[in-house]
């Protein structure tokens, strides 16, 4: 799969659609002549945006779900966590997906989406919340000295 690469803008329509940015719609078909695309979308448990899952990399990371006991309180939170507020979603031969209203309020959408590549995802911000979160992972970064396993230090 390929992966998805840069920050775009959108705007929803009356309709609530929102037109998935053409460069995430190929890296979603990989070679796929199939005119729509499926996603999961959830809301993030850690920052005020919507996280897009590509099926395949959705399932993958559910799977050790299925390693924990039946019934745990592990497995049922992270169930909960996981699967309760998710929604597959399909694009229309537009690119166009509706984001349910449940997720529009969480992220705090209005007429402009910013679509944020993150490699095998991606998320939708409201744009100057996208604006806030990219500098402040580069700030945290520059103050950490983070680095990728196996990098060359700059």
């Amino acid at each position: 799969m390929s992966q998805f690469l840069g920050t775009h803008l959108s705007r929803r329509d009356a309709k609530g659609r929102v037109s998935v940015p053409a460069p995430f719609r190929a890296a979603l078909k990989n070679g796929s002549d199939e005119s729509t695309v499926q996603l999961i979308l959830r809301p993030s448990h850690q920052h005020p945006c919507i996280e897009a899952w590509p099926v395949p990399v959705f399932e993958a990371l559910a799977n050790p779900l299925n390693q924990l006991q039946t019934f745990s309180a592990e497995q049922e939170d992270l169930a909960a966590i996981l699967y309760a507020d998710a929604f597959p979603v399909e694009s229309d031969r537009e690119g166009r997906i509706i984001l349910h209203e449940g997720l529009v309020g969480h992220a705090g959408l209005q007429d402009s989406v910013t679509f944020m590549g993150l490699g095998r995802t991606f998320q939708l911000w409201e744009p100057s919340a996208a604006e806030r979160r990219r500098q402040a992972a580069r700030d945290r970064a520059r103050e950490r000295g983070f680095t990728l396993p196996g990098s060359m230090p700059p």
